[in-house]
């Protein structure tokens, strides 16, 4: 029973890696994309879809040292 709960919380911690990027970059270029429309520009958009992807990057880092150390 202790090994298929084991299981489960791998695969939930891997589906959360999985949609950590996408995510992270969506949000960038949707503050990006707000302040655009907001202020007027046209550039803010990319900046931060670029600032999301690499957030998205660092976590993801983050995370898979902090399991690759665990092991």
């Amino acid at each position: 029973m202790k090994d298929k709960q084991n299981s489960y919380l791998m695969l939930s911690r891997y589906i959360g890696l999985a949609t950590l990027l996408p995510t992270a970059t969506f949000v960038g270029y949707a503050i990006g994309y707000l302040l655009d429309k907001g202020l007027g520009t046209h550039f803010l958009k990319i900046v931060f879809l670029v600032i999301g992807i690499v957030a998205g990057f660092v976590q993801l880092i983050r995370e898979l040292t902090r399991d690759a150390a665990e092991k």
